[in-house]
C-alpha cells in the first residue's frame, strides 16, 4: 500500500505566501508523476499544477507566475504559493502515479486526504 499526507495549509491574507508540502510512503519503487488539485465549495476538483520525475512542470493558467510545484528525491512534493487571492481558497489535494515494489503493481490515481487553505480580504 502507499498513501499520500499533506501539512501546510491554513489561513492567510491576501497577498500572503503559503507552502504545501505532501509526502509519499509506503512500498514504493518509484513516483511518475506528482500534483496539486484544489477544490473550492460548490466547485469541481482542478489541477493546480503538476510535475514528472524529469522535472517537467505544468500550471493552471490562474496560478501561473504565483505558484512553484517542486519535488525532492525523498517522494515529497511542495507547492509554494505567493500572492494568494481569495479565490485560491479551497482544499488542496495531492496526487500521485506510484509504481510499487518490484514493479508489480501500478498505483496511478493516489490521492492525499486534502489541506485547507483559505485566503482572506
Amino acid at each position: 500500500q502507499v498513501q499520500l499526507v499533506e501539512s501546510g495549509g491554513g489561513l492567510v491574507q491576501a497577498g500572503g505566501s503559503l507552502r504545501l508540502s505532501c509526502a509519499a510512503s509506503g512500498n514504493i519503487f518509484t513516483i511518475n508523476a506528482m500534483g496539486w488539485y484544489r477544490q473550492a465549495p460548490g466547485k469541481q476538483r482542478e489541477l493546480v499544477a503538476r510535475i514528472t520525475s524529469g522535472g517537467s512542470t505544468n500550471y493552471a493558467d490562474s496560478v501561473k507566475g504565483r505558484f512553484t510545484i517542486s519535488r525532492d528525491n525523498k517522494n515529497t512534493v511542495y507547492l509554494q504559493m505567493n500572492s494568494l487571492k481569495p479565490e485560491d481558497t479551497a482544499v488542496y489535494y495531492c496526487n500521485a502515479d506510484i509504481w510499487g515494489s518490484g514493479l508489480i503493481r501500478r498505483y496511478p490515481e493516489v490521492w492525499g486526504q486534502g489541506t485547507l487553505v483559505t485566503v482572506s480580504i
